[in-house]
């Protein structure tokens, strides 16, 4: 484990498995369930595509929750750290720190052939895919699994779906928010329960496919600040201004079709091309790349169509057409020209 040097905070000790909560696991466990986890939790410099990892926690454990091994290190993002007030590592704390590169063969080690386990781990996970594709490596992770989905699936009473709620539904307690180890443990802590718990009543565990990134453009949109901040939240996507498409939208894809110029893509979760990229491919091969699901999509382009979320119901109620990445990305080789010419203006 790598120092964290904020030498006015107190030392974290990477304990597990001494919180209340039920700590026994069934007698009978599902034979489908994985066969280890890796707890993750992230500080970042922001929520936007170009922000960076800024220290980083693993909390590895067995098939049934059991703590097996903890791990954190700070990370130097080469650039303003962000929100000090909410995580406290200044320029100053990761001047010196390892880049995300060197810490890529430790972290692959403590990931590999484990579910990650994050709260709200569409974001760690996006994180981390993201640093992996900089730094020309692929992320040894296959499936994930969000703690605020399983809070979900067990009808857990929570007020809210805050960690900290989750941590005091179980009595876990919280020595250091917004450190990543600490996170981490909490999470760890609070996990453990919740997979016995859906071990009990043999429910299925809401995994998620997880698609490694495989290109990478540090192009981006640019980061507003005002005056005399050096920081401001931003989105969780900056949007960007794309050209109009000049084709009119010809109608729904039909399966086993072609694509034709004009018709309208959106799409839904992880890719393993960087999102701009792929939506890049589609605007060069005349489609309009949509931000939302409507009546007028004609195609959803997703890797979890299983996955709840706003984007695949809309499609599934409006009987919009789904494709996987690898489907559309052979589509986009055999676009069917528009059958008029392009609209003026």
């Amino acid at each position: 484990m790598l120092e964290d040097r904020m030498a006015a905070a107190p030392p974290i000790a990477p304990k597990i498995g001494q919180q209340p909560g039920p700590q026994t696991p069934p007698a009978d466990w599902p034979s489908g369930y994985p066969q280890g986890y890796a707890v993750v939790d992230v500080e970042t410099t922001g929520l936007a595509r170009d922000d960076r990892i800024i220290s980083a926690a693993v909390y590895q454990l067995d098939a049934q929750g059991a703590f097996q091994d903890s791990w954190y290190t700070l990370v130097n993002p080469q650039r303003d750290p962000g929100p000090v007030w909410i995580h406290g590592l200044t320029s100053e704390v990761l001047d010196g720190a390892p880049l995300f590169p060197d810490i890529v063969p430790e972290l692959s080690r403590r990931l590999a052939d484990r579910v990650l386990v994050a709260h709200n781990a569409m974001f760690d996970w996006s994180m981390i895919a993201r640093e992996y594709a900089r730094a020309a490596a692929t992320a040894p992770v296959r499936q994930r699994l969000c703690t605020i989905a399983l809070s979900k699936e067990l009808g857990l009473p929570l007020p809210n779906h805050k960690l900290e709620s989750l941590a005091a539904h179980y009595g876990v307690v919280q020595e250091r928010a917004h450190h990543a180890l600490d996170d981490a443990r909490v999470l760890a802590e609070a996990f453990r329960p919740s997979l016995r718990r859906a071990a009990r009543q043999n429910l299925r565990l809401p995994l998620l496919t997880c698609q490694p990134l495989t290109e990478w453009s540090d192009s981006a949109a640019p980061r507003q600040r005002a005056a005399g901040s050096a920081y401001r939240p931003t989105s969780w996507r900056p949007s960007r201004k794309r050209p109009a498409c000049p084709y009119p939208n010809p109608g729904r894809y039909e399966a086993g079709g072609r694509l034709v110029q004009g018709m309208r893509v959106a799409f839904s979760g992880d890719t393993s091309v960087d999102r701009e990229l792929l939506e890049d491919r589609a605007i060069e091969a005349g489609l309009h790349v949509a931000t939302s699901v409507s009546r007028l999509t004609s195609l959803l382009v997703t890797n979890d169509p299983e996955a709840r979320t706003s984007k695949t119901a809309k499609a599934a109620a409006f009987g919009t057409a789904v494709v996987d990445e690898a489907a559309f990305m052979q589509l986009l080789q055999d676009v069917e020209p528009a059958g008029g010419a392009p609209a003026s203006g």
